[in-house]
């Protein structure tokens, strides 16, 4: 029973892996997805991308991180691969859903789940070129406009010999509209032994419970509902071994945020905390009214020092 930590690009970097990694849950994190085009990138922008390279790809807690690859091409996708592979990342993930509409103009992302072919090109070629000891997934949705080749996209990564495929349960016209589909995972592994983790609406202990009962899957992969409630993780876990658990309480999350160091890249970005946080907030108020005040003071703030001591306030930190 995988609990997976899902790319969410220009969301969860570096430092969100780190903090959603160390309060515990997460057996996997895939980074955000590293655009390839037509040459095998320098190392530095792998490490740019995953910078938990450097600690034998792991991050600060010890979860594995995996390097999610985007393209069409599966030549220079293989050899990208091959090179993440080296430089220590845990597997390869490949990317066949990112909804966003200046990716699937360039041919990358959902746009290729209208042809499966090329979906089965791209997994075989990067399955073939990464050695066997290593995973290689990929990560779709049902669909382009509608789920007519879901179970072509299906089969298209099975035949290619992936390790897994992450199946978000919606279309890429759903977006990420409610519901999601769970139920509609269930027939397309029916025939295959592919192992599925599914995604998609998993906000809490109970969504997961229901995605795993429709989908039939144990692994499932949580995205925007661990920025909602970071420590969501934590909690499936312990319910998975019949643990109580309580939830973080709003002071004691800020805390943690405090703690996590994530205010100190300062030296680097003089902006960075204040921007992700006003971000995080929009997630955090689903579960904690006290971020719809938070943001109200800090949102026409711009650098990271005077977010940090609003911040510590309401943490009630001198």
């Amino acid at each position: 029973m995988k609990l997976i930590l899902a790319p969410m690009e220009g969301v969860v970097d570096f430092q969100m892996r780190q903090f959603l990694t160390d309060l515990g849950g997460f057996d996997l994190c895939v980074t955000e997805f590293i655009r390839i085009v037509d040459q095998l990138l320098p190392p530095r922008v792998f490490f740019r991308y995953c910078p938990e390279l450097s600690q034998h790809g792991k991050t600060r807690s010890g979860t594995p991180v995996r390097i999610q690859l985007l393209g069409q091409e599966p030549h220079w996708l293989a050899q990208n691969a091959v090179r993440a592979i080296e430089l220590g990342s845990h597997g390869i993930d490949l990317n066949f859903g990112c909804p966003a509409k200046a990716v699937n103009k360039s041919r990358g992302g959902a746009v290729l789940l209208k042809d499966p072919e090329i979906i089965y090109a791209i997994v075989k070629a990067v399955r073939d070129a990464v050695d066997p000891a290593h995973e290689v997934t990929a990560k779709v949705r049902l669909g382009f406009d509608d789920d007519s080749l879901s179970q072509e996209i299906f089969d298209a990564v099975a035949s290619a010999n992936a390790s897994s495929i992450a199946i978000h349960a919606r279309t890429k016209k759903d977006g990420y509209r409610p519901p999601a589909y769970w139920e509609k995972i269930l027939p397309l592994k029916a025939q295959k032994s592919l192992p599925v983790v599914a995604n998609g609406e998993v906000w809490s202990v109970d969504d997961y419970q229901r995605c795993k009962l429709r989908s039939g899957c144990t692994d499932v992969m949580l995205g925007r509902g661990a920025l909602a409630q970071p420590d969501l993780a934590k909690e499936i876990a312990m319910s998975n071994i019949n643990q109580p658990y309580k939830p973080l309480e709003w002071k004691d999350l800020l805390l943690q945020i405090l703690e996590s160091g994530m205010h100190s890249c300062g030296d680097k970005n003089s902006q960075y905390f204040a921007s992700r946080t006003k971000q995080w907030l929009a997630y955090l108020k689903l579960n904690y009214p006290e971020a719809v005040t938070l943001f109200e003071e800090i949102k026409r703030l711009h650098e990271n020092a005077a977010v940090l001591e609003i911040v510590k306030g309401h943490a009630n930190i001198g």
